[in-house]
């Protein structure tokens, strides 16, 4: 019995012993083993190699390689870190856009449609008939959706997509966000859209995320030689910043008289934009041409047409409140009846403009002010409003001493299109201007649109127009010949006097890059509402063949 326990004393004491001579013969110190992967234990490369998907914008790309400690790899198996579509280590969200020629009718998919029509699996319930993009925007969104179907597929050089959706019926694009422009319309997807301001990134189908991804140690290297400057230094957030977005609403016809101010003072002064407001408020610039003056001894509102005083209007100053509660920032001056009422009550409105720290222009004291611009800025893009009004003379008062609207003098008008853009402003310019019955642009009216364009003006419409008119992409500019009313009471002069068009142009980092189009009706003599979509997509359909497209 000692003998047996001896050696099982001898066997215990070995037994204890073996683990600490084991870990000393691999000349290691510790007892858990992790040591040995703590990144201070590791010798990092003084350099870290990175290696960039090819297909990804050279736009998100092309400050990283200007990164000190950092050089790129042309080799993805042996580089330290990898730069690529994913979601591990999110350095950037890129924003695409599901694209169409301006003059398509359809304005939103779903997200399942486009897929499958991506993949080639259900195509009768896709409004296209091929997508168009480069092959960077395949390899990307091919890693996201998977093989493009060949069926539905056009490979096309960046700077033919455009020329080419416009040639063919059916053809749209994907292209990316900073590659938007004014000859291309935006389709919503699940009712989501890079041009608005309630855009949500996370909910976006066409939102691509890009991560870095690499060995731990290697990924904490790469971040801490960063410093304080942070990675989006190097590679942008995004390519749809927020804080570089304006849009302004151009608006037609207002006139708060007659009818439209028996409905007024019936249902209360901010009756017609019962339906309509909210649009008009969410614009960052919201552009009101009110033709009428203020004045405090306007008497009641009349809807007979057939009296003397028919066409001499004014409008009550408590109507201003309708102004106020739909956001206005800027007021048109050009429009005939803005002397209806005399010297005494254009200065009295102009007052109470500048009270409410509205801008105006086409108008003002006298002629000098009101030739000048009006110069704005939001989120760094710079925008000039002109306008004048190009009727035969008559309906202009301002002159050396004299207020009202201003009589357009192309010479002028052009000069100081020429002097804003020098400046860095982007030239909207509004015309009141012959008015006409027709869906068509009137000759008489191309050649001063031409004319401001041909001087820089990014933006040209036609405030005068009782019904919507036709649009034109004239040298790079956007030409809306007429958008219709907007609070007027021509309900009942006809069917197309009911129609009109509300312009939101998208501004984006000193760019006009879109417009959207917002269709509306009159109910009555003041109300107009959003049409439903068969209505729209008649108008659409008609204004749209009126253009020549």
């Amino acid at each position: 019995m000692r003998i047996i326990k001896a050696v099982s004393l001898i066997f215990f004491i070995l037994l204890f012993f073996m683990p600490a001579c084991s870990l000393a013969n691999n000349g290691e110190v510790g007892t858990t083993g992790l040591e040995k992967n703590q990144p201070e234990n590791k010798v990092l490369p003084t350099i870290l190699s990175l290696w960039i998907a090819p297909h990804l914008p050279d736009h998100l790309t092309d400050q990283l390689v200007s990164l000190s400690n950092v050089v790129q790899s042309e080799n993805m198996q042996e580089a330290d870190l990898l730069l690529d579509v994913g979601t591990d280590n999110l350095v950037s969200t890129w924003v695409y856009a599901l694209v169409a020629p301006f003059p398509t009718i359809e304005d939103e998919v779903t997200s399942s449609d486009l897929q499958s029509f991506w993949q080639g699996q259900d195509n009768d319930s896709f409004p296209a008939k091929d997508l168009l993009m480069d092959g960077s925007t395949k390899a990307i969104l091919e890693k996201l959706w998977g093989n493009l179907s060949t069926e539905t597929a056009i490979l096309a050089p960046k700077k033919d997509i455009l020329q080419r959706a416009w040639g063919k019926e059916g053809s749209w694009a994907i292209i990316p966000f900073e590659d938007l422009e004014t000859r291309w319309k935006v389709i919503a997807i699940d009712g989501q859209s890079p041009l608005r301001k309630d855009f949500d990134l996370n909910k976006y189908f066409l939102s691509v995320p890009v991560s870095i991804s690499g060995k731990t140690e290697e990924l904490n290297a790469f971040y801490t030689r960063l410093n304080e400057d942070g990675i989006n230094k190097f590679v942008p957030s995004s390519n749809r910043e927020a804080d570089k977005l304006t849009t302004v609403v151009l608006t037609g016809v207002t006139a708060l008289v007659r009818g439209t101010a028996l409905m007024m003072e019936k249902n209360g002064m901010t009756y017609p934009a019962l339906d309509i407001g909210e649009i008009l408020r969410d614009a960052d610039i919201t552009h009101i041409s009110n033709e009428i003056s203020f004045t405090p001894s306007c008497p009641n509102p009349f809807y007979d047409k057939e009296s003397e005083a028919a066409l001499i209007f004014c409008s009550k100053p408590e109507y201003i409140a309708l102004l106020e509660a739909i956001g206005t920032d800027v007021v048109e001056l050009t429009g005939d009846h803005f002397r209806d009422w005399g010297s005494d009550a254009i200065l009295y409105t102009i007052d109470m403009y500048k009270q409410r720290g509205w801008g105006y222009y086409g108008g003002g004291r006298n002629l000098e002010e009101g030739q000048q611009p009006l110069l704005l800025e939001h989120h760094g893009n710079r925008i000039a409003f002109l306008g004048c009004n190009a009727k035969p003379s008559g309906y202009t008062t301002a002159g050396e001493n004299s207020p009202g609207a201003v009589q357009c003098d192309f010479k002028i008008m052009n000069q100081k299109i020429e002097e804003a853009k020098s400046q860095g402003y982007l030239p909207i310019v509004t015309f009141q201007h012959l008015e006409y019955y027709s869906y068509e642009a009137s000759d008489f009216l191309q050649q001063d649109f031409h004319s401001v364009a041909d001087a820089g003006a990014v933006i040209v419409s036609g405030s005068q127009a009782h019904q919507p008119h036709a649009f034109e992409f004239y040298h790079g500019a956007f030409l809306h010949y007429g958008l219709g009313n907007l609070f007027f009471d021509q309900y009942g002069e006809g069917f197309a006097q009911r129609q009109a068009f509300i312009d939101r142009h998208i501004f984006y980092d000193g760019r006009h890059i879109n417009t959207e189009l917002i269709s509306i009706i009159f109910v009555d003599l003041a109300r107009p509402r959003l049409m439903k979509p068969e209505e729209r997509d008649y108008l659409l359909a008609d204004i749209f063949f009126a253009s020549g497209w």
